[in-house]
């Protein structure tokens, strides 16, 4: 990873922990259990749903880098990455491990457990010496240093499908 891809990185994931935050962080119990239509996810499932899925994109990250490097380039760009998480045209149905199922934890304490993630992620970005650009995700195509920006671009998606949710006509005002 060069000096520059390092600094983006961890300024992506420094920006979506700082969105995510300043997204929910003065949304009522209504606002946060709103659900805008039939099989849509509420706030606090989209939450729930981040809390999941990225321990499991983090574990799958260190299996990648236990194998020597396979010289592979991968085809998608890290440009490819970053739109993942712009680009919300096209909506996927999410693995039944990764589906908000968790009804009593609140939000503070589903943020203090991606609060932790992020932080041990961003410690590593900022100091690791690995080889990342040579280990490939086999099941996604990508580099490693694409899987961690892919993790931050999925939290980005994320927030977007947050703003949706406050935006749609029925959300409560308070």
């Amino acid at each position: 990873m060069t000096k520059l891809e390092r600094e983006r990185l961890v300024a992506h994931f420094e920006m979506t922990n700082k969105w995510l935050e300043d997204e929910v962080q003065h949304l009522s119990p209504a606002q946060l259990a709103y659900h805008p239509g039939p099989d849509q996810w509420s706030v606090i499932d989209v939450v729930e749903h981040l809390r999941l899925s990225e321990p499991i994109y983090w574990q799958e990250f260190h299996e990648a880098l236990k194998g020597p490097p396979s010289g592979k380039k991968p085809p998608a760009t890290d440009n490819d990455i970053l739109w993942y998480g712009v680009d919300r045209t096209v909506r996927q149905k999410t693995t039944p491990d990764k589906v908000p199922k968790n009804e009593r934890d609140d939000l503070a304490t589903r943020l203090a457990a991606l609060r932790r993630l992020h932080a041990e992620i961003l410690e590593y970005a900022r100091s690791t010496s690995d080889d990342l650009r040579g280990h490939v995700i086999e099941k996604e195509g990508i580099d490693a240093y694409q899987w961690l920006l892919g993790i931050s671009a999925h939290a980005q998606r994320h927030i977007l499908q947050i703003r949706e949710i406050k935006a749609s006509a029925g959300f409560p005002k308070a």
